[in-house]
Formats: structure tokens, C-alpha cells, sequence
């Protein structure tokens, strides 16, 4: 536990049984709960704060989805923000009854374009944007007449 450490419980846990429940590590989250509260109506279920008043962990939640921010923390073994790394190795995919919407939230709220939302013939809708602090995220949808055969690298039909 943190020494001097404070907890703000923002609300209660809705989550049972098994969840998929991400952690994003960054280096200052302040400015990351914000723009997940401005890009995805994120709402805080959980903060706990270093003896300093910064966030050490977030717990959010948008639409019955729950992900977790979390300081990055010196030392072997822990992981690291994407600034630190250059980069990241982990691609969020999100299924989203309307991707688009949230699409043009995320964009407007600072994220950075990687594809724009896109029909694709292996029978998904699919965009991904970079947020601020270097997580990459692929909102998407599967469509109601999604074609089942083979797809080449490219992304369309073979044969």
C-alpha cells in the first residue's frame, strides 16, 4: 500500500463474473483522465492519489466497459508508458454499437487519426486512432452480412 496514499471510490464496481479490465500505464494521469472523460464519457469509479495530490490509479468505466490508468512505477519488472518505450505493442479493440461516434469524440478531444473508420470485406467496421500519451485504439463493429472466406494481407477477398 502507499504510504499517505488517499482513495476516492467514484462509485460502485458494477462488474461480475469475468471482465477484460485494461491498464494503461502513463506517466501523469491527471491529464489522461480527463480526456477519456472529454473522448469517451468515461466516467471515475476509483482514484487514488500519491501523497503529492497526482493520481497514482484510475479506475474508469464507458459504456459497461471498466479500464484502469496506472503511474508508471521505476525500477525491473514494471511497465512502462509508451513515451518511455517509444512506442506501444498493444492495440486496444473495442466493439462499440456506434465505433463512428466515438471515433469523432476521440478526435475531437485530441486523439491522432491512424486509420479512418473503414467497411471491411472480412465483415467489420473498423478505425483506430492514437490517444495523447501514445495507446493506440481500434473501435470497431461487425457487420450483419460479414463475408466468411479467405482474406489476403491486404485486407480484401482472395480467389
Amino acid at each position: 500500500m502507499l504510504a499517505g496514499a488517499k482513495f476516492y471510490n467514484m462509485g460502485v464496481n458494477s462488474v461480475s463474473g469475468a471482465a477484460f479490465a485494461p491498464v494503461l500505464t502513463l506517466k501523469d494521469l491527471a491529464p489522461a483522465v480527463a480526456f477519456y472523460k472529454k473522448a469517451f464519457g468515461a466516467e471515475e469509479l476509483l482514484i487514488v492519489k500519491n501523497e503529492d495530490d497526482s493520481i497514482h490509479v484510475a479506475e474508469l468505466s464507458f459504456q459497461g466497459m471498466v479500464f484502469h490508468l496506472h503511474q508508471e512505477m521505476p525500477g525491473p519488472g514494471k511497465e512502462r508508458a509508451p513515451e518511455t518505450v517509444g512506442g506501444t505493442t498493444v492495440d486496444l479493440g473495442v466493439f462499440l454499437d456506434d465505433p463512428d461516434s466515438l471515433m469523432d469524440s476521440a478526435l475531437a478531444a485530441g486523439a491522432a487519426l491512424i486509420h479512418p473508420m473503414k467497411d471491411y470485406e472480412y465483415g467489420y467496421r473498423q478505425g483506430s486512432f492514437r490517444d495523447p500519451f501514445g495507446h493506440h485504439w481500434t473501435l470497431q463493429k461487425k457487420l450483419a452480412n460479414a463475408w466468411t472466406g479467405v482474406v489476403g494481407p491486404d485486407g480484401q477477398k482472395e480467389g
